[in-house]
């Protein structure tokens, strides 16, 4: 279970910083000029492995991702506990309920709105996440044994800086120091193409 955990906590961590925010744009770009420099995702790295080190012990291991779960866990009864009392009663439950049945009610409104082609569009959108998410579990695997360079199953500020950093250079097509929006939507290209190609077939005996 703790190589489960492990595992799962690289899927997380190690992905970022990406390259690529929703919309097009480049996580880490601080001055907004649609450029992300090697200093700039250097930064972005920084500040990201600052935020995922819940306990603020140097490394990401399992007691961050499960600190991180406690602190989730916290915020979801919070919400769920109106009145701030420490208990959630049963009207609190029902109303926490009625919410999300709203909310659902508002989003199928709106999808209804939208058309048969939205809709349709949403669908597909659905299942690539789901899809995804498949593939995402096993690339964190991967990233994850990458990152941990000295095999002690946790991942150090450098080894994290130095993993996002080698993320940065390879999308850096002409290694001139910077990521434009082109070689961006490259290097997502390239990443769809890797996650969609198929097994090789068995050589023959």
């Amino acid at each position: 279970m703790k190589k489960i955990s492990l595992l799962t906590l690289g899927a997380a961590l190690i992905a970022m910083p990406a390259l690529a925010a929703p919309g097009g744009a480049a996580k880490g770009d601080a001055d907004g000029n649609g450029v992300l420099t090697r200093a700039e995702a250097q930064a972005a790295a920084t500040a990201h492995f600052a935020k995922m080190d819940v306990n603020k012990d140097g490394k990401l291991d399992a007691a961050d991702r499960a600190a991180k779960r406690a602190e989730m866990q916290a915020k979801r009864f919070a919400s769920l506990d109106a009145n701030s009392d420490g208990n959630v009663s049963k009207a609190e439950w029902d109303q926490h309920g009625a919410d999300r049945a709203a909310k659902r009610a508002e989003r199928g409104e709106k999808r209804a709105a939208a058309g048969e082609a939205g809709e349709g569009k949403r669908d597909g959108m659905r299942r690539g996440h789901h899809g995804k998410r498949g593939g995402h579990h096993g690339m964190g695997g991967r990233m994850m044994g990458k990152a941990d360079v000295n095999g002690d199953k946790a991942i150090s500020q450098a080894e994290f800086q130095t993993a996002a950093l080698t993320r940065f250079d390879a999308a850096d097509a002409n290694k001139d120091g910077q990521v434009t929006a082109e070689e961006r939507q490259a290097q997502r290209g390239a990443w769809r193409a890797k996650r969609g190609a198929a097994p090789a077939a068995p050589a023959n005996p």
